[in-house]
């Protein structure tokens, strides 16, 4: 349990963290996550300046890290897109068993029709081959863990994103509004050298990957409480009953995610929230806190109309982040896969 006080006012994200108190550091964290609002330089220098502070998941104090996560999206959705890719790639080494690595890091493991990344074991060392598409920030990072095909599994591999045979693809078809500056684009591997991380199938299998979605969905959480912080200075002062309304609704639905993501992370640290549980548990977070960010973007539009997306450009530029990084969320496909999952659980 982490003991410090914290050095800042009580604030909503701190209901994440489940009773744990936020470190003492965390007035400069928000500080720093203000200052790195909307510049790429300036969020990797934070991500990697705060990302070896936060606590690891599944450590005791989930619900800080998570809070911490919160507290920079509260801030910048683009600093805290940057510092939860880069303190899930030092997560994932810490649970592999991995000294913590120098440098920015990312974790690179989509994959898309029509492209493929090979691993060749058969050599020291291994090497990569082929393409990897959804690299974010991947010119601008010094090592990545990317996902390539071993055999029958797909396997884990960290990566020095600045060896010869990596090219990385000019961002020209990112077109994005929001989250503008964390462009992605696919990566190209020519036998680059690569150390692997964990077993094959491992990273997908761990409970840390559930973990992991967890964090991002405590980004979009923070993300819409900047909106909600909007909306209470709209409201404040204002007569009669509607302006009221709209907070209510906003204050409700993000409590509740507030809720679900401290409820989370107690069951995290407890040993509650490993394997099939831990993968049920974060389909159902994510749906729940996705669903609060949706109902708070949708109600924040009602309230103050067109007027700050078209005059304000921090309100503007929030909302554009927050429904680009809440999509990572699939909607009802994520709800049809949670729907089957609770179907085939056993229910004893």
């Amino acid at each position: 349990m982490i003991k410090d006080s914290c050095a800042t006012p009580a604030r909503p994200f701190d209901a994440v963290a489940g009773g744990l108190a936020m470190p003492a550091w965390t007035a400069d964290f928000v500080v720093a996550a203000t200052t790195a609002a909307n510049d790429v330089n300036a969020a990797l220098d934070f991500a990697e300046r705060f990302g070896n502070d936060l606590p690891m998941p599944g450590g005791g104090a989930t619900g800080v890290r998570w809070a911490l996560l919160a507290a920079a999206g509260e801030q910048d959705l683009s600093a805290a897109r940057v510092l939860e890719a880069h303190s899930d790639a030092l997560a994932v080494l810490h649970e592999s068993g991995a000294p913590p690595p120098p440098g920015t890091w990312g974790v690179f493991a989509a994959e898309a029709a029509g492209v493929r990344l090979d691993a060749d074991e058969s050599g020291a060392p291994t090497t990569l081959t082929g393409t990897k598409p959804w690299c974010s920030l991947a010119g601008s990072l010094d090592s990545a863990l990317v996902t390539a095909h071993a055999g029958a599994e797909r396997r884990l591999y960290a990566v020095n994103l600045h060896d010869a045979a990596v090219r990385v693809d000019p961002p020209s078809r990112w077109v994005a509004r929001g989250l503008a500056k964390i462009t992605s684009a696919p990566v190209h591997f020519a036998g680059t050298p690569a150390t692997p991380v964990g077993e094959p199938g491992w990273y997908l299998r761990r409970s840390g990957f559930a973990w992991g979605g967890m964090g991002v969905a405590a980004c979009w959480y923070g993300g819409a409480l900047g909106l909600l912080n909007s909306l209470r200075h709209f409201a404040t002062g204002r007569a009669g009953e509607l302006a009221g309304l709209h907070v209510g609704i906003v204050d409700a639905a993000l409590h509740g995610a507030a809720a679900v993501l401290a409820q989370a992370a107690t069951a995290v640290d407890a040993g509650a929230a490993d394997g099939p549980a831990g993968a049920l548990l974060a389909l159902r977070v994510r749906a729940v806190v996705a669903d609060a960010v949706e109902r708070t973007i949708r109600q924040v539009g009602h309230a103050l109309g067109p007027a700050p997306l078209a005059f304000d450009e921090q309100h503007a530029r929030r909302v554009a982040d927050l429904e680009l990084y809440v999509r990572q969320h699939h909607a009802e496909r994520d709800l049809a896969e949670l729907g089957r999952t609770v179907l085939t659980a056993d229910p004893s």
